[in-house]
């Protein structure tokens, strides 16, 4: 199976966009109670039997099970009879909220993410149809349950060959969208390492630096638009909460981010199409992105948008059949890609590789770059040799002849 999302603006009347705050809002309430009812559960069982808190207690059966996506979501029948609101909304919409409330205590389990918070008014943004029905979407509208037909600027033709699987309609700052995600049943081959390979270290000074010497200034997106949004958020601030203008407000300082955002994200897309020009492999570093938006300086790194590049790149690389990998990132800017001689800890305001050993002297981030790239290599079997002007080649291994 092959997955595509395709996103596309939405043209909703007034009554359409009526139904859809409505069911933000019953989406809302639905996934507050249900995690209301898993956040219970749990504190009913982790204090000990014999010494209660004094401040609170949660008695709750012994023999309740666990609640789960799958009885809660039996429990909607008897949720809507309660609740005559909730039979306006689909009963597909409804469930995959459900699902998206145990994806959130699932990644808490295994990803080691926060325990899932309660979602305040306005802050639910998107709701989801497990399933279409047969040709749901036409010459430039598409049919939703409950709904009916929804116009939409059709950037691009959707293929025949593809199925519609999902749909997801989005609330942003610009307007509605949906994303549809469109499915094949072939199996496509993963690229394969061959051609010439490319090391790739990333930083805040240069944004990126490449084994074969090239470097790129990192552009600063949100440093750059935070006086305007500064005084934006003055504006909101000194607003009525809750009144029109206050809203009004509101919108602006949301247009300004979702302007920053698809800038960062244009600019990735430019850069990752660069890259994989006349290139066959492409290593990169495997960063620890949550310390280092932790640091001292996470808002830098956050404003970088590092692990959004490196997801981007690693779809360029593979629409562009171009082999893409992660290597380990320690001490990359300490060892000499020359001589393998460790130098130690440099200063960030040391900018130049200057190796004590051989005397190998380059930019210090093209030679970390230089060491990803033979770390890479490595990985997929490939030896490394430099030439006399410095660059580094992959050079595939030689293999045994059989003996017979």
């Amino acid at each position: 199976m092959f997955h595509l999302t395709y996103e596309f603006k939405l043209k909703p009347t007034r009554a359409q966009i009526g139904i859809f705050e409505d069911w933000l809002e019953q989406c809302r309430r639905v996934y507050n109670y249900a995690l209301c009812e898993r956040k219970d559960w749990i504190k009913s069982r982790s204090c000990r039997i014999n010494a209660c808190s004094l401040h609170s207690e949660y008695i709750i059966p012994a023999d309740t099970p666990r609640p789960t996506y799958f009885n809660q979501s039996e429990r909607l029948t008897q949720a809507k009879k309660k609740y005559p609101e909730l039979k306006k909304v689909s009963a597909q919409v409804l469930q995959e909220t459900l699902k998206r409330l145990e994806n959130a205590f699932m990644a808490m389990w295994e990803q080691k993410h926060g325990f899932p918070r309660f979602k305040k008014p306005g802050k639910m943004r998107s709701f989801a149809f497990s399933q279409l029905g047969v040709n749901p979407i036409q010459k430039g509208k598409i049919k939703f349950p409950k709904i009916g037909l929804l116009k939409f600027y059709q950037s691009r033709e959707i293929p025949d060959s593809a199925t519609v699987k999902q749909a997801r309609i989005v609330k942003r700052a610009s307007g509605w969208y949906v994303m549809l995600i469109l499915q094949w049943d072939v199996s496509v081959p993963q690229p394969t390492p061959q051609g010439e390979a490319l090391g790739i270290d990333v930083g805040l000074t240069n944004f990126i630096a490449t084994s074969s010497g090239l470097t790129v200034k990192r552009p600063r997106f949100f440093v750059d638009a935070e006086r305007k949004l500064k005084l934006l958020q003055q504006r909101v601030s000194r607003k009525r909460i809750g009144s029109n203008n206050w809203k009004k407000a509101q919108k602006k300082v949301a247009k300004l981010h979702e302007y920053v955002a698809r800038c960062r994200k244009d600019w990735h897309s430019k850069l990752s199409h660069q890259i994989c020009n006349n290139v066959g492999m492409v290593f990169v570093e495997d960063l620890n992105l949550v310390g280092l938006s932790r640091g001292m300086l996470g808002k830098h790194c956050l404003d970088a948008g590092f692990g959004q590049f490196f997801k981007i790149l690693e779809q360029t690389c593979f629409k562009r059949g171009v082999y893409f990998q992660k290597v380990d990132s320690r001490k990359t800017s300490q060892i000499c890609p020359s001589c393998g001689f460790e130098t130690g800890k440099k200063e960030l305001s040391q900018r130049t590789h200057v190796c004590s050993n051989c005397g190998y002297t380059t930019d210090r981030d093209v030679a970390a770059a230089q060491v990803v790239l033979q770390r890479g290599l490595a990985a997929v079997g490939h030896t490394v040799k430099m030439l006399a002007e410095g660059k580094f080649v992959g050079i595939p291994k030689m293999q045994e002849s059989p003996s017979f």
